[in-house]
């Protein structure tokens, strides 16, 4: 009881120094439990959708998919006869079935051409109005469509481009573009996560996405009262014999979910690798704040010692209080991370993904693991400080409080840290040596661990050096104030280098991951300049395939001097040593591809590979599989016959663009392929006529002013998306990385400001003597930037470290340029400066404003 006492006096005691502490717990906590419940959100919105909008059983072409996406390379969807319905409608146990055609392969245009899909990435779903999507949907004003003039947009659609009844727009589909205009706007009963979804009457949507009359897509069946959907299944699949895919309404949701589930579990584990980060340097700052108290109240300690508290109890009484700690800030971070996971249901909403709050969801485990993570976490960081505090002696009572007994780091942490930082080094340098990109991220992530550690570990004893050359560059020419500043951070090199060490764990990842990112666009970039011959580039954003239509469209631009039409497909290859793999993919082309793509050869030349019944593998499957030039390949195409084609080119497979593709021309393709089941263009190549550059982009963009799906781009352009994706996805990383760095500038804050209150009597003597408000404000401020400046050295260092040798394994993949960010860098470097500026502001004020009498009385 005693012990318990204590604590919680000392606790409240110190609760403003506790504070920061609590809040990077808190932190911590709220982003774990946020990540948790958003996802968990997630993963009930889709449920009920999905529950929702399924049939008791449904029957669909083989190899359809659950959600729709075409999966045919002719861009319709997987379709079968409508007689199918007829069948379903004999089996036992049927109450009723319908006949629905729906696909994903689609753009849905305004009137003013302007593209109506999601911007989140959701999809655009067009298909007839049916029974089953009547139960999840209502008609809230107009009436359903009837006619192929007629067209229903759901409601949220509708709002987000200000649609209203009889506004014409346009599907466009493989099979070519429809336009009606608008008859009903409907409204979802559940909630939408964000897809567009518009409904044409059943015969309609067959020749519009189709292009033929009595197919469907799926076929809806619901079961008669007393017949499961299981028996259902097993009488409708015996009365179809097997030939067509049949799903209860829980298969269809279970495969659905699944196909969610990847994207949602790379989401989440994602943003609790980050929470675990921010927990890392929450421990540094944990450290350091019960360091500091312990040291401060040394001569306390010695006291309660001399009158009989043991060891034990003393150690106790410091763990209690880093439990309590850890209690109050997972508490408050359990509700944070409520609040946290509504914002992020807000911001995806702005994003185009509607997530409502009434289907929020808080398992019991959330805040269970909040709880637990968040106190297991704090008792450990405070393990270390209780332990010492343990250690003092009786005799602690006799000497003046202040400056703890481990001030010097010791031999053991020196040797230790060198060895670890050596071990990850050579970790590092194997890893920059490895033959395989697979072999050498193995040791790429063990370098990463143990020079981290070691960094951590020897950080004390760089201090020294490290804040005296910063102290030799920026703040001798304040003065004496300067120096005050340098000394006061060198004071204490273990409490410099924790502090520091918050820091430099965040900014080495944001130096890692932008010298990877930045070399993954020079690599690009170089590959492009050296191998693109093409002037421009038409593509869809969003893998949808390019229409015949379309093609034409840019086949009729003047101003240019060829096009080449890029199509890819699956065939059943058996190759000469006997193997047969199944569903390799194959890239067939017009010959003219060999100029816009200088891919290299290894053997033989690749426009031989466009001849007559011929083609190219890449070098790693021609020594996979035995085959030199002149080697037949017997080539199964899909949906099509099979053909012998004899190898003419090897390419190799030190490539970025088309590594590891396979060519074949489009005319051996369509020997083989009838012309119903050709695939469809996934890209499409056009060169300028000479000097003609800049009318042909013009032309281009006009021609295909009809099809807003397709992007044109010249090299220029193509550089600049690149780096855009790449940039929007470290941007993201750099935001979730940013709760690791306000952690670890509430550390220099607790820092700073415990050392204050160390300092009292110190400070108070300083004023005393002279030393102005202003000037003790600088002197502080300057040890915080120093402070701060000391862990943005480590950190840019170790993550350039890091990111140079994750390029050479890039390298190994044909991304063979370094390139070293260094506005970045250096923007970082001076930015840590600001941050702390920032973080002394607080500290420096409060020392500015203690009375000089009372803290030169201060014991």
């Amino acid at each position: 009881m005693t012990v318990m006492k204590t604590s919680m006096r000392n606790f409240f005691a110190h609760k403003g120094r506790m504070a920061l502490s609590a809040i990077a717990v808190l932190l911590s906590v709220a982003f774990v439990c946020g990540t948790l419940v958003f996802t968990d959100t997630m993963s009930t919105t889709f449920d009920k959708l999905f529950a929702a909008t399924t049939s008791d059983v449904t029957v669909s072409a083989k190899g359809a998919s659950d959600t729709g996406e075409t999966t045919a390379d002719n861009g319709k969807p997987p379709v079968m006869p409508a007689s199918v319905l007829d069948e379903v409608r004999k089996a036992q146990g049927v109450k009723s079935a319908e006949g629905t055609v729906f696909s994903t392969s689609v753009t849905v245009v305004d009137g003013d051409k302007e593209n109506l899909s999601p911007s989140s990435g959701a999809p655009t779903i067009v298909g007839s109005w049916n029974g089953n999507d009547a139960r999840t949907m209502k008609i809230t004003s107009g009436a359903a469509p009837k006619g192929a003039d007629q067209i229903m947009v759901d409601a949220d659609t509708a709002d987000k481009h200000d649609l209203k009844l009889g506004d014409e727009i346009g599907v466009i589909s493989a099979v070519g573009t429809h336009t009606a205009k608008i008859s009903a706007i409907a409204d979802f009963t559940v909630t939408n996560p964000g897809a567009a979804i518009f409904y044409l009457d059943t015969k309609t949507a067959q020749r519009t996405l189709v292009g033929e009359s009595d197919v469907y897509t799926n076929v809806n069946v619901t079961a008669a009262g007393g017949v499961s959907d299981a028996q259902l299944k097993k009488n409708v699949t015996a009365e179809l014999g097997g030939a067509f895919q049949v799903k209860t309404a829980k298969e269809t949701a279970d495969a659905n979910q699944k196909d969610v589930a990847g994207f949602m579990n790379v989401m989440k584990y994602a943003m609790l690798g980050f929470a675990g980060i921010a927990f890392l340097v929450g421990i540094f700052l944990i450290i350091n704040t019960f360091s500091m108290l312990v040291a401060q109240r040394t001569r306390e300690i010695g006291l309660m010692r001399a009158i009989g508290s043991s060891r034990k109890q003393v150690n106790r009484s410091v763990l209690v209080e880093a439990l309590l700690l850890g209690v109050v800030g997972s508490v408050l971070g359990v509700g944070a991370g409520v609040g946290l996971a509504i914002g992020l249901m807000k911001l995806m909403g702005q994003m185009g993904m509607e997530l409502s709050t009434d289907d929020l969801t808080v398992a019991w485990t959330t805040p269970v693991v909040g709880l637990v993570l968040g106190v297991i976490v704090t008792v450990l960081a405070a393990y270390l400080p209780a332990r010492r505090a343990g250690k003092i002696s009786p005799m602690a009572a006799l000497r003046d409080a202040g400056a703890p007994a481990d001030a010097k780091a010791g031999w053991i942490r020196a040797a230790l840290g060198t060895v670890l930082t050596g071990t990850g080094g050579f970790a590092l340098y194997l890893a920059s040596a490895a033959d395989k990109a697979k072999e050498g991220s193995l040791w790429l992530g063990l370098g990463i661990v143990l020079s981290l550690i070691g960094f951590v570990v020897i950080g004390p004893l760089l201090a020294g050096a490290v804040v005296r050359v910063l102290g030799a560059v920026l703040l001798r020419m304040f003065g004496p104030v300067g120096r005050m500043a340098e000394r006061n951070a060198l004071r204490n090199p273990r409490r410099t280098g924790a502090t520091g060490a918050a820091l430099m764990i965040g900014l080495a990842l944001v130096a890692c991951l932008s010298v990877v990112g930045s070399s993954m666009v020079a690599s690009a970039t170089d590959q492009l300049d050296k191998t693109v011959g093409t002037d421009f580039i038409i593509q869809s954003d969003r893998s949808q395939l390019i229409t015949p239509q379309a093609v034409q469209a840019v086949k009729s631009s003047p101003d240019l001097a060829h096009v080449t039409e890029y199509k890819s497909t699956q065939a059943d290859f058996t190759t000469p040593d006997g193997k047969t793999l199944k569903d390799t993919a194959i890239t067939a082309a017009d010959p003219t591809y060999a100029t816009d793509l200088s891919t290299e050869t290894v053997a033989g030349k690749l426009p031989d590979a466009y001849k007559a019944d011929s083609m190219s593998v890449h070098e790693k499957f021609a020594e996979d599989h035995g085959i030199r030039l002149g080697s037949k390949i017997k080539v199964a195409f899909k949906d099509g016959s099979a053909a012998d084609l004899t190898v003419r080119a090897i390419t190799s497979s030190d490539v970025v663009i088309d590594a590891g593709s396979m060519y074949t021309s489009i005319a051996t393709l369509a020997k083989y392929v009838p012309a119903d089941k050709m695939p469809l263009d996934s890209l499409v190549f056009a060169s300028a006529k000479d000097g003609r550059q800049d009318a042909a982009y013009t032309s281009l963009k006009s021609a295909l002013h009809d099809y807003p799906q397709y992007i044109v781009r010249d090299q220029t352009d193509y550089k600049d998306a690149l780096k855009d994706q790449i940039g929007q996805l470290l941007n993201m990383i750099y935001g979730l990385l940013a709760l690791a760095i306000i952690v670890a500038i509430l550390g220099v804050v607790n820092t700073l400001a415990l050392s204050v209150v160390e300092r009292t009597r110190e400070i108070g003597l300083m004023r005393a003597i002279g030393l102005s408000r202003r000037q003790l404000r600088r002197m502080i401020r300057m040890e915080s930037v120093v402070i701060a400046l000391f862990g943005a050295l480590l950190g840019l260092g170790l993550g350039m470290g890091w990111g140079a040798t994750a390029q050479q394994l890039l390298a190994l993949e044909g991304m063979g340029v370094l390139d070293i960010p260094w506005p970045t860098i250096i923007g970082v470097f001076i930015s840590s400066a600001f941050v702390g500026l920032f973080a002394a502001l607080i500290p420096a004020f409060r020392a500015g404003r203690m009375n000089v009498l009372n803290a030169i009385a201060t014991e």
